[in-house]
């Protein structure tokens, strides 16, 4: 079972906590998510028992510890963005998802070749994007295809969706 840390808007505005929370069960049904924690409508309350040094320490060793980023960026956050960043530089695969409908991706992730983006316009498609993310075997950290979008169409011949390399 994968380690997957899920990342999204905490300080940057809850708007989208219920749909965090449903991420992390649709993931959970596979994986281990280390931060549950961001789907609970009074995360903000249970932080408070931690300072920020020990918010920082608690969630880099669990980016150190991941075998993958999923991150939901619709509404921005710098605290994601800093996931993310961390995630690259310790070689971690980073999975964007974000509304089209509702936000536009700073440049910065965009132009960023090492991330993966996955725009979705409703929940049918983002939770669809995320099923072919968590199946596909080229998504996780050290498989020979990561990154090979050659390699992944050759492992998937017959998939009916677009690969993750696709999108």
């Amino acid at each position: 079972m994968r380690k997957i840390y899920f990342a999204g808007s905490i300080r940057g505005g809850r708007n989208d906590a219920e749909l965090y929370r449903r991420i992390i069960n649709h993931i959970s049904r596979t994986e281990k998510v280390l931060t549950e924690h961001i789907g609970n409508a009074n995360v903000e309350d249970e932080e408070k028992q931690m300072t920020d040094k020990d918010i920082y320490e608690q969630d880099t060793a669990w980016l150190r510890e991941c075998d993958m980023v999923i991150a939901e960026c619709t509404n921005a956050s710098l605290g994601v963005g800093y996931e993310m960043a961390y995630a690259e530089t310790h070689s971690k695969p980073v999975h964007i998802f974000y509304d089209r409908t509702r936000a536009r991706l700073s440049a910065m992730l965009s132009g960023d070749a090492y991330f993966h983006l996955h725009p979705y316009s409703d929940e049918e498609e983002l939770f669809g994007m995320l099923t072919d993310v968590l199946k596909c075997p080229c998504s996780k950290t050290g498989c020979p295809r990561f990154g090979n979008c050659e390699e992944c169409r050759k492992h998937h011949p017959d998939s009916s969706r677009p690969r993750p390399c696709e999108r």
